[in-house]
């Protein structure tokens, strides 16, 4: 392989023009949501709250907290907010009266599903790439997703390769190869899910198996070490 040239030696790194890729759609991704929320008269942190508690019914301030990756009092603020608006619902625990469960009222259900609509714009980019194109990016993305879970970036993500249900290469040389023993159904690559409503975190010795089995033969090839690193 020849040297590299002065323009590319300029480039930095393969991982470092990913990196900024990321940061330029994350950049488009906060500003339609600023817009967007701005026009509901919400906050983008209220949207994202309204969103995150459509499939997480009776979730308490700290599992939203937690969800988001938001501050306490950041998430008691916008949802003291969306109560005055209302749009959410406070209701005592009914195992735990010391507790306090969020509900999306009807009006709130229904601004949770056009602020769900927020990312539209991303979804029609993305339908431009190739079926294999669009598929080896998820595969990409849950990669990196379960790095960044592994080193404490972000909350855990309800995905399909750390489910209890997920039987990674069940069908091995079908063109749906995996099984999800929940819905007792085979799928491939491309139906692999980062936010299951349905998910079940398998226990942490289950889920390495599961992932590593399923890392075996994905799209690209397994670098152990720098996974788990």
């Amino acid at each position: 392989m020849s040297a590299p040239s002065q323009l590319e030696q300029g480039a930095g790194s393969l991982a470092e023009r990913l990196a900024h890729a990321l940061a330029r759609i994350s950049l488009a991704l906060r500003h339609h949501a600023h817009r967007a929320a701005a026009a509901r008269r919400l906050t983008p942190t209220q949207g994202e709250i309204l969103v995150w508690l459509r499939t997480r019914p009776a979730a308490t301030l700290g599992e939203v907290a937690q969800g988001l990756a938001l501050t306490a009092a950041t998430v008691s603020d916008a949802v003291d907010a969306l109560v005055a608006k209302g749009l959410v619902r406070k209701r005592r625990g009914e195992a735990d009266a010391r507790s306090v469960q969020l509900h999306l009222t009807a009006r709130g259900r229904r601004e949770a599903e056009r602020a769900a609509g927020w990312p539209d714009f991303l979804i029609r980019a993305a339908e431009l790439l190739p079926e294999a194109d669009q598929q080896a990016l998820l595969v990409a993305l849950i990669r990196i997703i379960k790095t960044l879970q592994e080193r404490g970036h972000i909350p855990v993500a309800r995905m399909c390769v750390s489910c209890a249900y997920f039987r990674p290469w069940a069908h091995a040389g079908s063109d749906r190869p995996h099984h999800c023993a929940l819905v007792d159904a085979p799928f491939g690559d491309a139906f692999l899910r980062v936010d299951c409503p349905d998910h079940v975190l398998a226990p942490e010795a289950e889920a390495a198996v599961i992932w590593q089995a399923w890392l075996s033969r994905s799209s690209f090839p397994s670098h152990d070490k720098e996974v788990s690193r």
